[in-house]
């Protein structure tokens, strides 16, 4: 999407707003790559949505006008996961950075997909537990983006990696 369309902008800035769509490459430029050395791809707008409801907005929107979106947390990934595509919409969601709960006594947390994995594992410290996997990232790595990417960490090799921690996801 090297050059967005318009009315696609106008409308992704009524659903978040124009402080949460990126177009400008020396906002855009970041989100052209991971932590794949190799790979980069072109970014034409960036949104940032605030809530699960902005993110099906956006989703809807795009699905109609049949613009493909590739989501993304902090980027810190090392498959290319997150690398736009040519004409792709990049849905950042690291605005959806909440530790909704720690439920000690069923050893389970809930959280939305930005949350960033160390403050997780630090809300677990909290009641005496820890959050098993630990990504090399973990400090600025999101759990969404752990999700989407199974990762693992050294821990990994002991404990399992991301997967055999999920229970549920809101999608």
């Amino acid at each position: 999407m090297s050059s967005p369309d318009p009315a696609l902008l106008a409308r992704l800035r009524a659903i978040v707003g124009d402080a949460h769509v990126l177009t400008s490459p020396e906002d855009t430029i970041p989100y052209g790559f991971d932590g794949t050395a190799a790979l980069k791809g072109p970014v034409g707008v960036v949104v940032l949505p605030g809530s699960t409801d902005e993110v099906s907005a956006v989703v809807k929107l795009a699905c109609e006008l049949n613009v493909t979106i590739v989501t993304r947390g902090s980027g810190t990934g090392l498959s290319g996961g997150s690398v736009p595509s040519e004409g792709c919409l990049v849905l950042c969601l690291t605005r959806l950075d909440q530790i909704l709960s720690v439920d000690a006594a069923n050893l389970t947390v809930r959280a939305q997909c930005g949350a960033i994995t160390a403050a997780i594992d630090a809300a677990a410290n909290k009641h005496g537990l820890f959050y098993p996997p630990d990504p090399g990232s973990m400090k600025i790595s999101t759990i969404g983006g752990n999700v989407a990417e199974n990762s693992g960490g050294l821990r990994g090799l002991k404990y399992g990696v991301t997967r055999d921690y999920v229970m549920g996801l809101e999608v």
